[in-house]
């Protein structure tokens, strides 16, 4: 896909400060640090338009990038990053679960995971949900520099496995570091992008399975 234009539209908390569902969605979510805004810069070939951080936990909104007036590329907060209250993981969870059962105009739900760990069950959970709720369940494996190439092929095959992808699902590995793997990722997304005239005004996904941070 070539990106001529990428613009960072607003950091929302609610649902009724998100810009108007008028275009498709495609969302990305992940443990906190997975690198979501690394990988986000690198796909739209931009340095800092997506605000990255070594501390994990630093996104605590909802960050909505319009993409050549087409289409957005939508940040989910981190899951899983115990070092903050209880009550701000009960609020970032709520956050998710609202956009990830309410916003018409989502069309795929990306999962990223760190290529050097086994998924998490938060990771496990999303994936699960994501599954149920007839997304593609495309999976991206980040930091795939950290591993040398066999050892990536290894992990790459039990991150599937644990997930419990089914054969037809994609799992890409990607390096940020190295700008490498955002080609096949937008490659995997392309066909998701569908217009909008057949769906309806408002969804209502049941998101019992999705309780993230809440224990």
């Amino acid at each position: 896909m070539i990106i001529k234009e990428a613009a960072f539209v607003g950091s929302f908390v609610k649902m009724e400060q998100y810009p108007v569902p008028d275009m498709p969605e495609i969302a990305m979510a992940g443990r906190s640090n997975v690198g979501k805004s690394s990988l986000i810069n690198t796909m739209l070939n931009r340095k800092k338009l997506a605000k990255t951080s070594s501390t994990p936990g630093k996104t605590r909104t909802i960050n909505f990038y319009k993409i050549n007036q087409t289409f957005y590329l939508v940040d989910l907060p981190g899951y899983g990053y115990a070092k903050v209250s209880k009550k701000e993981r009960e609020s970032w969870g709520g956050m998710i679960g609202t956009y990830l059962s309410r916003r018409s105009s989502l069309q795929e739900v990306v999962l990223l995971v760190d290529c050097r760990h086994d998924p998490s069950g938060e990771d496990k959970q999303m994936y699960e949900w994501i599954q149920q709720h007839g997304f593609g369940g495309v999976v991206i494996a980040t930091k795939a520099d950290k591993l040398s190439r066999s050892k990536l092929t290894q992990q790459l095959r039990r991150i599937r496995n644990q997930l419990g992808m089914p054969k037809e699902a994609v799992i890409l590995p990607v390096s940020s570091l190295k700008k490498e793997g955002s080609e096949a990722v937008w490659e995997a997304l392309a066909d998701k992008l569908k217009p909008l005239t057949d769906l309806p005004d408002e969804l209502d996904r049941d998101l019992e399975t999705i309780e993230l941070d809440r224990q």
